[in-house]
């Protein structure tokens, strides 16, 4: 083989450098190609021969073709049938140069002639947010209605649970309240649904203390909610129930029957515990009083003005998206609105909060003894002095059973009461209480001590008097302990990582 000469095999790998498509599948090209590409080097390095070598003679001799049609095979060449195939999208970084047919995907935007159709503005008909489906899901047929995994059927839009007697004579089949109830909340009528009463979930919700309908519908699972379609979301709109601006969200409404057989009093106007329920029989088993509020903070309107049902709609201030955190009435000179002040506890900082938390107090009390009584300032010590008779040396905190106080429950989980007693002495000259008593001041600390031969001396009559003045003397200071068990101080246990567990 001569060195300047190319080889006819690297003329080959030349040409067949494009990928060439064929009706043949790929590997069969290449086992073809890399057939030719080793007899292209078997005949590169075999000795070329002039000598021709007949060809093997076996059915007959074949008549070799003319010039002419050799002249016209090689002008016209028959075309090469191609057939396509269906591609994926490839995955990866595309190529700086990318072949013509890369990721050509056919596009199913059109017609059976092959004309594409003019895509239309706006979202598909039919289609949600993001491709969902509009309107509700498919309403279920059974529902759980306890943790226990409980099947109950939904019959007329709510869960078809055993009536009651008693509860029947409140209500009737499609939610009307009967013997002069009415509802807390709105109340009204679905297109298609008949005359049956409902109410939208985050109503009654908000109107029973929960922060939304979620945790309305999973603590009571008894509720059955619906989603409404879009037909009766715009009769809703049309009927100024919600507003327009909801008519791209997802509207839950439960029906008024189930919600007063599940909550009874709490959402009736003024209603009373057992006299209200739906389940009376239940109501006495959790021991309510008979003709007691249901919800002692539902403010009722004076006698002859309607109900304000709008205090649980949520485009009437009762969502919280809604308040801006300023009062709606000015407050006198300016004065910000008193709130809780919330400080996140940490090891490093308990025993400063607790400190500062116990002087903060102090200072409250220093307000209102300046409120009460005119001090006097020393400016020795800068103190305020005041009369040490208006003073308590002690104080005595007590837990009052519910069981002894007409406090409501529910203000008795919520807030702290407290109720202030002065208690003194029978009479002066029994001294400070408590066992120290004796280092709160200087001088003697209630009656003296007598000895035996001093008792002795003393006339029957002076001695039963002293020895009765003794004794409720050690009675009253016996009413009072250390500011460990009076101040009701908790035990705190410190953990390994320094704050109280």
């Amino acid at each position: 083989m001569a060195r300047g000469r190319p080889s006819r095999a690297a003329a080959a790998a030349a040409r067949r450098s494009t990928p060439a498509r064929s009706a043949t599948p790929q590997h069969d090209t290449d086992a073809d190609a890399d057939a030719d590409g080793d007899v292209d080097d078997d005949m590169a390095d075999a000795p070329e021969s002039h000598a021709q070598t007949p060809a093997p003679d076996d059915e007959g001799e074949t008549p070799a073709p003319s010039d002419e049609e050799k002249a016209t095979s090689e002008r016209s060449p028959s075309p090469v049938a191609v057939q396509t195939f269906p591609r994926k999208k490839r995955l990866g970084r595309p190529p700086k140069n990318r072949p013509p047919d890369w990721n050509v995907i056919e596009p199913d935007n059109t017609s059976e002639g092959g004309t594409p159709i003019k895509r239309k503005r706006g979202r598909p008909a039919g289609g949600g947010f993001r491709g969902r489906p509009r309107g509700g899901p498919a309403q279920a047929t059974r529902v759980p209605i306890d943790k226990e995994g409980t099947m109950m059927d939904v019959l007329n839009d709510e869960v078809d649970l055993p009536e009651d007697a008693e509860g029947e004579e409140k209500v009737d089949k499609v939610g009307v309240l009967l013997g002069g109830r009415d509802y807390r909340v709105r109340v009204f009528t679905i297109t298609g649904r008949g005359d049956r009463l409902y109410m939208l979930s985050t109503e009654p919700a908000r109107c029973c203390g929960f922060r939304d309908s979620y945790l309305f519908f999973t603590k009571h699972m008894q509720l059955y909610k619906i989603i409404i379609d879009d037909a009766e979301k715009r009769d809703l709109i049309e009927r100024d129930i919600i507003p327009h601006s909801y008519k791209g969200r997802a509207i839950g409404v439960v029906t008024a029957r189930s919600v007063f057989r599940e909550f009874g009093a709490r959402i009736v106007i003024g209603g009373k515990k057992v006299i209200d329920d739906y389940y009376v029989t239940a109501a006495k088993e959790r021991g309510d009083v008979e003709g007691e509020l249901a919800d002692p903070n539902d403010r009722l309107p004076p006698l002859g003005e309607p109900y304000n049902k709008n205090q649980y709609v949520a485009w009437h201030g009762a969502s919280s998206v809604y308040h801006t955190g300023a009062p709606s009435v000015p407050m006198a000179n300016g004065k910000p609105v008193v709130g809780k002040r919330k400080v996140n506890i940490t090891s490093a900082n308990w025993q400063f909060e607790h400190a500062r938390s116990a002087s903060r107090f102090n200072s409250n009390l220093s307000a209102i003894r300046k409120a009460n009584l005119d001090g006097l300032y020393d400016p020795h010590t800068n103190l305020m002095c005041y009369p040490k008779i208006t003073q308590p040396t002690h104080a005595r905190w007590e837990e009052v059973p519910a069981s002894q106080t007409d406090v409501p429950d529910i203000v008795r989980r919520n807030y702290l009461v407290v109720d202030m007693y002065a208690q003194k002495p029978r009479y002066a000259g029994l001294g400070i209480p408590g066992p120290d008593g004796d280092f709160c001041d200087i001088g003697p600390n209630g009656l003296p001590d007598c000895d035996e031969e001093d008792l002795l001396e003393m006339s029957p009559e002076s001695r039963e008097v002293l020895l009765a003045a003794k004794r409720d003397e050690e009675e009253w200071k016996n009413q009072w302990h250390s500011e460990t068990v009076d101040g009701a101080r908790a035990k705190i246990k410190i953990g390994f990582a320094g704050v109280p567990v």
